[in-house]
């Protein structure tokens, strides 16, 4: 087993989408908690700090995703190893993954199971938007941004 994880030299959604759809199809397609009309989404993924992140919803779950970025090299972890990581967003807590197709990477659960309700379009609107938000700056509850933007435009009067 080897014990670095190389990185992906271009985005690795496709690879992502591939092997996430092959468990769907597999080893998820009858359990009963899955929502059945919901299929694999992937967010494009962006690099952030040289890692590659991205979204990913699928018939149990919505989470975010970390894979190494290139000329990246992680040293191999355990499965199941628990990381905090800061984002933009705030600390968030990532679970280790592995697939055969896609080696390891870091996993942060957003919604699990899925709400029956949710259609499809709204679950891969759902994906982006929440990628977004993790690598959006956070708004502190003690300036509303109507009061952020009246000061910016104040200075910019002045």
């Amino acid at each position: 087993m080897q014990n670095e994880i190389s990185g992906f030299d271009a985005s690795p959604h496709s690879e992502v989408q591939a092997a996430f759809a092959a468990v769907a199809a597999g080893e998820m397609h009858d359990l009963p908690f899955v929502h059945p009309h919901m299929p694999v989404s992937v967010t494009p993924f962006t690099l952030f700090e040289g890692q590659w992140i991205g979204c990913v919803i699928t018939p149990w779950m919505l989470s975010l995703l970390i894979f190494p970025g290139p000329q990246q090299c992680w040293v191999r972890r355990n499965v199941g190893e628990r990381i905090g990581l800061r984002l933009p967003y705030g600390e968030m807590t990532f679970t280790v993954g592995e697939m055969p197709a896609l080696a390891q990477y870091l996993s942060c659960s957003l919604m699990s199971p899925l709400a029956r309700e949710l259609r499809a379009e709204q679950g891969a609107s759902l994906a982006h938007d929440c990628l977004k938000m993790a690598l959006s700056l956070p708004v502190s509850e003690s300036v509303s941004r109507r009061a952020l933007l009246t000061r910016l435009k104040d200075a910019r009067h002045a």
